[in-house]
């Protein structure tokens, strides 16, 4: 039996150009699935950070409303101080004005006494 040689190398080259071809093919279809795959995990990605930033800013808002609400109840709280101290702040005055006038002060000592005195009975009875 004679073999062509040269049928023979052309046979394996051709078979070869195939399987190249073949593999080539492969390969392009392999990395297209891949792709594919990978859009489809991002999607999914994408969608679960949109949940997840959702979910912040509404927790967020939470916070917001009662980071508000405990400001005002402090900014409440402190109101009330501070008017407790102006009270005791103007009966102090009055009372040095009272004892200015008892010692003879008159003029200005008299009318701040009777203005101090005026403003804290409308102040007491909530009338302006």
């Amino acid at each position: 039996m004679y073999v062509d040689t040269q049928m023979v190398v052309q046979f394996i080259i051709q078979a070869a150009a195939v399987l190249g071809a073949l593999g080539a093919l492969c390969g392009a279809l392999y990395g297209i699935i891949l792709w594919f795959q990978k859009q489809g995990k991002q999607s999914v990605d994408i969608e679960k950070l949109q949940e997840k930033e959702k979910e912040d800013i509404d927790r967020l808002k939470k916070e917001e409303k009662e980071d508000i609400r405990q400001l005002r109840d402090m900014h409440s709280e402190d109101m009330k101080q501070i008017n407790a101290e102006l009270c005791v702040i103007s009966y102090a005055m009055l009372a040095c004005l009272d004892g200015l006038k008892q010692k003879g002060c008159n003029g200005p000592v008299t009318d701040a006494y009777n203005r101090l005195e005026k403003h804290l009975n409308k102040q007491a009875h909530n009338v302006e």
